[in-house]
């Protein structure tokens, strides 16, 4: 069964291109055709896209991994902060911190310095310092949390990144490129798709557009989440048809101890 169809990605406006002559020529394969100059999406081609990344975000979230989602753009950054939240995904909406993942342990250090001066605030270390240096903390705080309050969560190299327009997020899509972690983006007729491994040729300025395909990749991401709960149940309640065996033994094996340490006592009474 499709995630989308060809109806509702049209009624989105999801195939509406850039100007002709701001085309990518790397871009052909997913160009349907070009009406009053500007350039038309293949759907069809979307629809097959946002299955086959859909399917593979499923798989990543399935396995535990953290998707980071990444939109800078005005249009996009709203929807992008709600759906990636309502999945539990990292995601980067202000401006991309460069060497957010090639030098990601001071990234680490940057957030949990976040943490540093919440801990201190709760604990009241902060209450004697001056108003001006306490307005000082509270406003490094504010820019830390703007900038990476959406990746705090994040303790080690996500598995894959979910970009909207890779004009715009070009030093995320390359620092990603020299990891080898794996790219879904949202690509526009005006970008080049070859630097992308799960390429959704579709309109990346229409804040409808861009919410109706993260709807359907945020879609398979919580039921990846939710298979991945159902087995651990599964699992876990396979462990504890197993367990009242261990825990007989050791409860046989404290009353064993406990008899010793009464017969030792005994012994050095007499």
């Amino acid at each position: 069964m499709s995630r989308t169809n060809f109806d509702t990605l049209l009624e989105a406006g999801c195939h509406f291109g850039h100007l002709k002559r701001k085309w990518n020529p790397a871009m052909a394969p997913y160009i349907f055709m070009e009406r009053n100059g500007i350039h038309i999406i293949d759907l069809h081609k979307t629809v097959a896209k946002i299955d086959e990344a859909a399917e593979a975000l499923k798989q990543i979230a399935k396995s535990g991994k953290k998707i980071l989602f990444v939109a800078t753009k005005k249009q996009a950054k709203q929807v992008v902060a709600e759906k990636a939240a309502s999945v539990n995904m990292p995601y980067v909406i202000e401006r991309w911190p460069g060497g957010m993942l090639t030098n990601f342990p001071t990234i680490r250090k940057a957030v949990k310095k976040m943490a540093n001066i919440d801990k201190l605030t709760a604990d009241g270390t902060y209450s004697n310092l001056s108003k001006r240096e306490i307005l000082q903390i509270s406003r490094q705080r504010a820019k830390l949390e703007k900038n990476l309050g959406s990746i705090s969560d994040l303790t080690r190299l996500p598995s894959a990144l979910f970009v909207v327009d890779v004009l715009k997020e070009q030093i995320a899509v390359r620092e990603a490129n020299r990891l080898g972690i794996p790219v879904f983006a949202i690509v526009d007729t005006n970008s080049n798709p070859e630097n992308v491994d799960f390429v959704i040729p579709a309109n990346d300025d229409a804040n409808k557009s861009v919410e109706i395909i993260l709807e359907a990749c945020c879609g398979a991401i919580a039921e990846g989440l939710e298979e991945r709960k159902a087995e651990k149940v599964d699992t876990e309640a396979a462990g504890e048809g197993e367990a009242p065996k261990g825990r007989r033994r050791s409860t046989k094996a404290r009353v064993e101890k406990s008899e010793e340490v009464e017969t030792e006592a005994v012994a050095e009474e007499a």
